[in-house]
């Protein structure tokens, strides 16, 4: 079985963006350059998630899926503001392949069961925003990691995976942006318990973050932000404008990012495959 590599886009108005703990977006440029840029470099899927359809209550990134689309021929997931049958039904004519539910899934379950009967599980993915409590417990959040809900993370994933979910998006708030690495803990507690896959989202700084997981937490997948998006911004120079919405002083200055080791998607396929770890190449 081949593990997948995912890259992961933060959409915040016109801009790809990136936070830490899912919070302090940095503008990081145009988001169909970067995931035409993944694509070409041996990418398996992309996710497009809407950092802040949920918090204003919007779904507004129609075009950038048709545009994507249009140039990019691998399964690309999309996420953040959906709500209903309609809105999914939307993206999914927009040219999405599957759709992430975590906000709406929450208030109502049984969005996931109908949008698995309406379109197939295989398109519904649930996205588990988890952050650890002191006493060692990990509750799901939402509104992008801003509102805790009281539903422990591994009798939701549970709950999900009855509903009719294909697979989950797991995502430690904790570690997200910060390059420490992924939660290997709550990673293979989450996967030894359901029957379906599960991606491992956030805190990759390094390759061998990535190894980690795959091997040590049972993740089917991957889904990769910061390594990949700082590598291409110092690969590239011009930016662009991007005034609109976020804080473009990481572009101007082109800063280092703290513990995250910027990698190129082909390069850490390389790695992977150096190690054993079965992925899809382009040799």
């Amino acid at each position: 079985m081949y593990h997948r590599i995912i890259a992961k886009l933060d959409i915040k108005g016109p801009n790809l963006v990136k936070g830490i703990h899912l919070e302090g977006l940095r503008v990081l440029g145009k988001p169909e350059t970067f995931a035409r840029y993944y694509y070409e470099q041996g990418a398996d899927e992309l996710m497009y998630m809407d950092v802040v359809a949920s918090l204003y209550n919007r779904n507004s990134i129609h075009e950038l899926i048709s545009r994507t689309a249009k140039e990019v021929f691998i399964p690309l997931t999309v996420g953040g503001g959906l709500r209903s049958i309609d809105d999914i039904r939307s993206v999914l004519r927009a040219g999405a392949d599957k759709v992430s539910l975590n906000t709406a899934a929450i208030k109502d379950p049984q969005l996931i069961r109908q949008a698995a009967r309406y379109f197939g599980s295989s398109t519904i993915v649930a996205t588990i925003e988890a952050i650890k409590q002191p006493n060692g417990q990990y509750f799901a959040f939402i509104d992008n990691g801003r509102e805790e809900t009281g539903i422990e993370v591994a009798e939701w994933a549970q709950r999900v995976t009855e509903l009719g979910a294909g697979e989950i998006v797991l995502t430690s708030v904790d570690r997200e942006g910060t390059g420490e690495g992924f939660d290997i803990e709550l990673t293979k507690k989450i996967s030894d318990l359901v029957g379906i896959p599960v991606i491992a989202c956030g805190g990759a700084g390094k390759p061998v973050h990535v190894r980690d997981v795959l091997q040590n937490g049972h993740a089917d997948a991957v889904a990769i932000a910061s390594m990949f998006h700082y590598d291409f911004v110092h690969r590239q120079n011009d930016q662009g404008h991007h005034e609109s919405e976020g804080n473009n002083e990481f572009l101007k200055n082109k800063r280092r990012s703290g513990k995250i080791d910027a990698t190129g998607l082909s390069e850490l396929k390389a790695y992977l495959k150096s190690e054993k770890i079965p992925c899809r190449t382009t040799e």
